[in-house]
């Protein structure tokens, strides 16, 4: 079985992000009073007290970038809490946000999506079925990548390629 590995925003983006995010924008911290926002920037939970941010970001754009591609009518930026200030990123390994349903988006080299997955969690870890949805898209050698999102706004969580 091939080992996949989650990966956050990278901290030369933050740090871009933190100055101009990808709509423009410039950055607002805030106080999170509450706790339990999805942080992109190190894979958890925010904790209540901590200073965070709701920023736009791009990845697949990003992504295209790098790659020399055009993601074309493909390219979508959204909605993403990070870290206001600089973190240590993801404390382990593993798959986050896995306690609910979520999708599993399926890209090509080209930077065009080839579908994606809906990813039912029975229980709180769900690690066996987010490897067997990854097994699934990456079986497919069209595939180069694959975003995790949240079900009921879309939102990128983060990106998945193979080790």
């Amino acid at each position: 079985m091939t080992t996949y590995v989650s990966r956050p925003i990278t901290r030369a983006v933050l740090k871009e992000l933190r100055s101009a995010d990808d709509a423009g924008r410039r950055m607002v911290p805030v106080t999170d009073e509450e706790g339990g926002a999805p942080l992109r920037c190190c894979l958890r939970r925010s904790e209540r007290g901590e200073v965070i941010a709701l920023v736009s970001y791009a990845p697949l754009r990003r992504w295209a970038a790098r790659a020399g591609v055009d993601p074309g009518a493909y390219d979508e930026q959204g909605p993403v809490f990070i870290h206001a200030e600089e973190c240590g990123g993801p404390a382990g390994q593993g798959y986050p946000f896995t306690g609910t349903r979520r999708t599993v988006r399926r890209y090509s080299a080209g930077g065009h999506i080839l579908g994606g997955r809906l990813v039912e969690v029975e229980s709180a870890t769900g690690a066996a079925a987010f490897d067997q949805a990854f097994e699934e898209a990456f079986a497919d050698p069209d595939v180069a990548l694959v975003h995790v999102r949240a079900v009921e706004y879309g939102c990128f969580l983060y990106e998945v390629r193979r080790r």
